[in-house]
């Protein structure tokens, strides 16, 4: 399988389908294609879905992704990295940062990769069309300051995505479609933020269950307790920190609740064998013998 990495933080441009490699890549960034012309099917993870004139794509790290054109094809990718969104040129803006990191995690770990992301309202599809309109504009002329308003628009971007991304998981939760647990962790992840919110007794509370009870039919159904789902999930978002921003260890432990960072790294060479540190190193040089 043929993989791709990012060698700049961000990049943009205008094609048409006859420059895109027809084989199925995995690619080291994400990445969002508003379809100006065409149909076909694209191709991710093995799943097939059709795009059409306005169709936005997303992709994120590591999906294998490819196209089947069947009428011709023109569009606009955006692709970035987490450290894109880092480039800040003030202390005061690292609140703002880190929540577009946390953006960039609900969309990895929320949207069903076995289904496309459909951007259901008229008023988001031209508001996506107007904004990477604007976003060619700025990129080719680049004046002053268009690294920072190229920021801002990714992050409408990824609040438009994943706010679609949110109301497919509430009407699939109003229908009861969706399956209890499903639910639970879907609830669990939304909320990593705030450990209040994951307490036993307003998880129990949330889904109708006895304080008692809720930790029994979490582990019958996962196979692991809550807690131990919580830590693996908060660990899962320190491995994609690591990987796709320039946080320093010690910030990601902090941002995400670890004692201190001596307590984040211990727990990770638990889990994952390596210290965080080492992780980062060894995903840069796997990186860097990708092909550009």
């Amino acid at each position: 399988m043929g993989e791709r990495n990012l060698h700049m933080p961000f990049e943009l441009f205008e094609a048409d389908m006859s420059e895109w490699q027809s084989r199925p890549l995995i690619y080291y960034f994400f990445e969002i294609i508003h379809v100006w012309e065409g149909s076909g099917t694209r191709v991710v993870n093995q799943n097939r879905f059709p795009y059409a004139p306005g169709s936005v794509l997303l992709f994120t790290p590591r999906d294998c992704r490819g196209f089947e054109v069947e009428t011709p094809t023109r569009f606009t990718s955006v692709r970035f990295s987490g450290q894109f969104l880092e480039k800040a040129h003030a202390t005061e803006e690292r609140h703002r940062i880190c929540q577009w990191l946390k953006q960039l995690e609900y969309i990895f770990f929320q949207h069903n990769r076995h289904e496309p992301i459909l951007v259901k309202h008229t008023d988001d599809c031209k508001m996506i069309t107007a904004l990477i309109r604007n976003m060619v504009q700025e990129y080719k002329q680049r004046p002053p300051y268009y690294e920072t308003n190229l920021q801002h628009y990714v992050a409408l971007l990824l609040n438009i995505i994943a706010r679609n991304v949110s109301e497919e998981m509430d009407f699939a939760g109003q229908t009861g479609e969706e399956p209890l647990i499903s639910r639970m962790i879907g609830y669990i992840r939304q909320h990593i933020y705030f450990p209040d919110q994951l307490k036993l007794e307003v998880l129990a509370a949330k889904f109708n269950l006895s304080v008692n009870y809720i930790g029994e039919f979490f582990k019958k159904q996962t196979g692991e307790s809550i807690q131990q789902f919580i830590i693996n999930y908060k660990l899962k978002l320190v491995q994609l920190r690591v990987e796709n921003s320039g946080l320093t260890i010690g910030e990601i432990a902090d941002e995400l609740g670890f004692t201190d960072e001596s307590h984040l790294s211990r727990l990770f060479r638990k889990y994952y064998g390596v210290s965080p540190a080492m992780y980062r190193r060894n995903k840069l040089a796997e990186k860097a013998g990708t092909t550009a």
